[in-house]
């Protein structure tokens, strides 16, 4: 059975998603994602989590990071994202590295010129306690993160930066450069956000 993951976030970065798999021969399929909608609605205890982040600067230390997640949309709500064709293996890696989603499947809902090589399709959704539709105050999201995101996504080919802005709810966190201070992190996991 082939099997794929939908990116929509850090995973569609080339380097971020071969740090997690362990490989160098990734394919990245541009996709879409019916239903769903995109925002920085997934939140991280940042002083109690695996990474602790301070800001750059000043030293300050948030308790909150968000991070990009996906909720059910309607009125033809749909999300750009990429494919990444996962072994199990691979998507035991990828579940290590995302520890605050739990793994959906989403093979109807997707859209995409390679999709039929693919049996089942899988997405990355928070877990309750980690589903913030309302940030909590002061939370903030590590520029790094979003820099890589878009970067990820301007290189997915001609449009599909202006699509993932155009389909993500950004919100009102400060955005700051931030640096880490304390962390015990499993391998394959970014460190930089």
């Amino acid at each position: 059975m082939s099997v794929a993951i939908f990116a929509y976030g850090s995973l569609v970065s080339r380097p971020s998603a071969m740090a997690t798999l362990g490989r160098k021969d990734l394919e990245i399929v541009p996709a879409t994602l019916a239903g769903q909608r995109r925002g920085f609605s997934l939140v991280r205890d940042n002083r109690r989590s695996e990474k602790t982040f301070a800001r750059r600067g000043d030293g300050w230390i948030p308790d909150h990071v968000l991070a990009l997640d996906l909720v059910a949309g309607s009125g033809g709500a749909e999300v750009n994202g990429a494919l990444l064709a996962a072994s199990e293996a691979e998507l035991d890696r990828l579940d290590r590295r995302e520890i605050r989603y739990r793994r959906i499947e989403v093979t109807a809902a997707v859209a995409a010129a390679g999709r039929g090589r693919f049996d089942r399709v899988f997405a990355y959704v928070a877990r309750p306690e980690h589903h913030a539709p309302v940030p909590p105050p002061a939370a903030v999201v590590i520029a790094a993160y979003e820099r890589e995101v878009e970067a990820a996504f301007a290189g997915l080919g001609p449009g599909e930066l202006d699509r993932y802005r155009a389909t993500t709810e950004r919100g009102p966190a400060e955005r700051i450069d931030a640096y880490l201070v304390a962390g015990s992190i499993r391998p394959g996991n970014p460190r930089r956000w």
